[in-house]
């Protein structure tokens, strides 16, 4: 059997499925009899008992190589031995005669939610350590063994309806093999990650969770968006070769991770570096990049089990600063919302997320965590030439708010005799229509802007870029997008400020002549494109560039853009092959 989808990492890989499906706890909201009381208190006492076991199994497993992580463990068992909410949950399982799960459920909510009021940051995170024990009992309780991607059994083939970041970025990366989604195109989290960790992924499998079993062996090609199930020994052996041949290419597009992003005819272009979790793996490639064009702070929260106090900030920016010395970092404030949701705010239910309150709507709103992440941003800018962006801005009103807002804690700081780097430049992320077409509205009032193509694109072509049923609709290559770019790029060009492109679009081969030729010469990327676009610009000429801009520029279609784009790559390949 084949199945299809889309090629959003490439390559090719052979390998046993594991189907991965995050548990979902179903309380039980009937009521107990009284005849009852003692069987569900029995059944209590051995959830509780196997929550213990696996905490205690956690911590003496990590407790050599992240004593951190052992301590939170440990306090996670202090929680779970609580004798006032084992008190409380008893009390609701005799005399109200709710079911176990759902006395558990209601005692942890409401203490979570005295904690999260609390003025005390301290105690409001205790208030995520108290979920995340809830959701371990409930899991424990419903007789379901722990499930992460964290730490697989072996090498093995990811299958998901979808993943959410929480998941892709703590990946087993020794053991994923590779990675295919029920849901999801080549601009959501999963296929970012995917292409920076040079995972191959296929994305958008319709009916892949029922139509494939954990243990089966399948080829995933994910350089033409197939799967292959139970193949036989002479597909196994073509694709092996495939796999080689696809190998061998990467190996050679490889050498030129280190070299100069120069034209033919002497223009210097900047390749800069997409960050995520700042973790050792992404940071080797800096010494490969001209800095760091994008760093996804939000991936801070959506890796761990509590909101990151400042201190924890302050060390992750201090980190990623030291890395890149005296090469520019640009720390996105975060970005939670739309396609990344964050479980332990409790962010309210939108039926448009994408359109609702996120990014630097979601941190006006949240003030004191915008207010912290500005503090720990701007302590650790001594360490390095550090420029704070804002996301999903929307008009120059939400410029000002958040400059304002840096102001203040520039100002507190200064109080306490903190030092920061008075110099650091405040730029803005550009994915909202409203901004860009305000753009030479904008240039007074930041000192550079990048432009964050994946967003851009769906609200230009009004495109839910994680919704399969409008997939068509949601072009990379629309005209619009290169019309914006244009303007952008003119505007701000006009006003002695830089303009830089950190979506994929930034580190699309075939997009990248044509971004030159427009005026961008800042693209920023994964780890694993900087070797191609690397060869794309040293196999371009600016002229040549500037001619293909103009022309895309009169362009009518995505399917026009991209068949011009396709046959330009593939001159310039046959001419620098010959």
């Amino acid at each position: 059997m084949e199945l299809t989808g889309k090629a959003v990492s490439q390559g090719i890989v052979l390998g046993k499925v594991l189907r991965y499906t995050p548990f979902v706890p179903q309380l039980n909201t009937a009521p107990l009899s009284p005849d009852d009381v003692p069987g569900a208190l029995s059944a209590y006492e051995t959830a509780l008992a196997r929550t213990r076991d696996e905490l205690d199994t956690l911590e003496a497993r990590v407790a050599k190589d992240d004593p951190d992580k052992a301590k939170i463990m440990a306090a996670h068992r202090d929680i779970l031995e609580d004798p006032a909410m084992d008190e409380e949950i008893r009390q609701l399982i005799s005399e109200e005669l709710i079911s176990p799960d759902a006395a558990a459920a209601q005692v942890y909510d409401t203490y979570a939610a005295v904690l999260e009021k609390s003025r005390n940051a301290m105690m409001r995170e205790r208030a995520s350590d108290l979920k995340d024990v809830k959701g371990r009992f409930l899991r424990c309780w419903a007789g379901v063994p722990e499930r992460s991607l964290s730490s697989l059994p072996g090498p093995s083939i990811i299958v998901a309806d979808d993943l959410y970041p929480s998941d892709t970025v703590s990946l087993d990366r020794e053991n994923v093999l590779g990675i295919v989604t029920q849901v999801g195109g080549a601009t959501s989290h999963t296929a970012i990650i995917a292409r920076s960790y040079e995972i191959p992924a296929v994305l958008g499998v319709p009916g892949a969770m029922d139509a494939l079993r954990d243990g089966q062996e399948i080829v995933l090609d994910a350089v033409e968006g197939k799967l292959l199930t139970d193949p036989t020994p002479a597909e196994v052996s073509a694709y092996t070769s495939k796999a080689d041949r696809f190998a061998q290419q990467r190996a050679e597009t490889r050498q030129f991770l280190d070299a100069e992003p120069t034209t033919r005819d002497g223009s210097r272009l900047e390749v800069r570096l997409n960050v995520a979790a700042a973790a050792d793996a992404e940071l080797a490639g800096a010494g490969y990049a001209d800095g760091c064009g994008l760093f996804r702070t939000e991936f801070l929260y959506l890796n761990g089990d509590h909101l990151p106090n400042e201190e924890e900030q302050y060390q992750a920016y201090t980190k990623v600063l030291k890395a890149f010395d005296d090469k520019p970092v640009i720390l996105r404030t975060m970005d939670i919302g739309g396609d990344k949701q964050l479980p332990l705010l409790e962010l309210e239910k939108e039926s448009n997320p994408f359109l609702g309150i996120r990014g630097l709507r979601l941190s006006l709103a949240r003030m004191e965590l915008f207010r912290t992440q500005l503090r720990a941003a701007l302590r650790a800018s001594v360490h390095g030439r550090l420029q704070i962006m804002f996301p999903m801005v929307g008009g120059l009103e939400d410029i000002r708010k958040a400059k304002a807002v840096l102001a203040q804690e520039g100002a507190a700081l200064e109080e306490m005799g903190i030092p920061w780097d008075r110099d650091i430049q405040v730029g803005v992320m550009i994915e909202v229509p409203s901004i860009a077409l305000i753009a030479d509205l904008v240039v007074d009032e930041v000192d550079f802007a990048s432009v964050g193509t994946n967003d851009l694109t769906q609200y230009l072509c009004a495109a839910d870029r994680m919704n399969q049923a409008v997939k068509s609709y949601y072009q990379e290559y629309h005209p619009a997008v290169f019309r914006a770019l244009g303007y952008l790029a003119k505007a701000f060009s006009a006003a002695g400020k830089s303009v830089s492109v950190c979506g994929e679009l930034g580190g699309d081969p075939l997009a990248i002549p044509v971004l030159a030729g427009l005026g961008i010469h800042k693209l920023s990327m994964g780890l694993a494109s900087i070797p191609g676009a690397k060869r794309v610009i040293r196999n371009l000429d600016m002229a040549e560039a500037k001619a293909l801009a103009a022309q895309v520029q009169t362009m009518k279609t995505d399917e026009e853009i991209r068949a011009c784009l396709t046959d330009f790559s593939q001159r310039h390949e046959t001419d620098r092959r010959n």
